[in-house]
């Protein structure tokens, strides 16, 4: 579903590349609010040159075939004055807006403010249209004052500022024990959590049900006022579905469908993984079976993600926010020696 196609690199040399249908841009790294200008630049340039993180092989990607971008983001700001640059090009995009409130305690310390934070993301809204703009709090973190009821009431608060600015909630729960590097970065950047508390402050069911049940009475209560907000975790287990609480997709063909209803080489795509020939485009594909969601998700994701495929862009410990609770950071000064070996006008992210 990721083509390979032969392509030059900036240095002239002919390399093989991947050719993928939809690209995120990225959970590895915020490219819209450091690296829009890179971005940019590779995407006139026509390619991009990825580092596998597990063994540092240089992968060429090409935007040849590109029909969407997935944007992942907590300040898509500096993107904005580029959009026009991707719609003259015809290639569709839209946000995961991660929007959280974690001020009191500085789990974020280098996102913009909430109040500019959330300017911005009804900026953005109002530009592309709130169905391109989903509007995330992710992940959800307990502490000893930082209690289900206390982030309901954090929620609430941002959302009765978004309405009518986006159509979706999608959250998570923070995943401590998977990942060695976010308990020890809780623990050294915080006082919120000690060596021996740590393990011990992943969310309960008890906890996940009650800011559930929660989320559901806030959703009930926006519908009223003539907000219908649909609300999905993001690659979680649990089972909320009597909470009116669904399992995203949060790279999702059927939100392009509805959304980019107008392309139909990206439907043909969608339906059956593959983008069509030429002279077979308004014949008689769409008599075909369309493929399942499951032949189309992407397997290099967790179990419970329902991704479907996409290649992603964006390299590890390269995201100046330095939220301390980031899975993709392995510490802040890795990330800070990382920043000043980028380059605009570079292949790559980083040198």
């Amino acid at each position: 579903m990721n083509d390979k196609i032969q392509i030059l690199n900036d240095f002239g040399e002919k390399v093989e590349a991947q050719a993928p249908v939809i690209i995120s841009a990225s959970r590895s790294t915020d490219i819209p609010a450091f690296y829009s200008k890179w971005f940019i630049n590779r995407i006139n340039k026509g390619h991009i040159v990825w580092y596998n993180p597990f063994n540092q092989q240089p992968l060429y990607v090409s935007f040849k075939n590109c029909k969407v971008i997935v944007f992942w983001t907590k300040n898509p700001k500096p993107l904005i004055p580029y959009l026009k640059s991707l719609d003259s090009l015809g290639i569709h995009y839209y946000f995961q807006y991660t929007l959280n409130d974690y001020e009191k305690e500085s789990f974020e310390p280098r996102v913009p403010s909430l109040e500019n934070r959330i300017s911005t993301f009804k900026e953005l809204s109002a530009l592309i249209g709130k169905e391109k703009v989903i509007w995330r709090f992710d992940p959800i973190i307990l502490t000893s004052e930082l209690t289900p009821r206390e982030i309901l009431k954090r929620i609430w608060n941002i959302g009765n500022q978004l309405k009518g600015f986006t159509d979706k909630l999608v959250f998570s729960f923070i995943d401590i024990n998977s990942y060695r590097k976010v308990q020890r970065n809780l623990v050294k950047e915080t006082s919120l959590f000690s060596k021996e508390s740590i393990k011990y402050s992943e969310l309960s069911s008890e906890q996940m049900n009650e800011i559930a049940e929660g989320l559901m009475k806030m959703q009930e209560h926006w519908e009223k006022e003539g907000w219908k907000i649909s609300m999905a975790t993001c690659a979680e287990e649990i089972d909320l579905d009597k909470y009116r609480i669904s399992h995203n997709r949060c790279i999702d063909g059927e939100l392009m469908k509805k959304i980019f209803s107008e392309d139909k080489e990206l439907l043909y795509y969608l339906n059956y993984g593959m983008l069509p020939e030429t002279n077979t485009l308004f014949g008689n594909e769409f008599e075909k079976t369309p493929l399942s969601s499951e032949k189309l998700k992407d397997k290099g994701q967790r179990k419970a993600c329902g991704c479907m495929i996409s290649k992603d862009i964006g390299m590890y410990n390269t995201c100046s926010h330095l939220c301390i609770y980031c899975y993709a950071n392995t510490s802040k000064e890795t990330v800070i020696k990382n920043m000043k070996l980028h380059d605009a006008n570079n292949e790559s992210i980083i040198k």
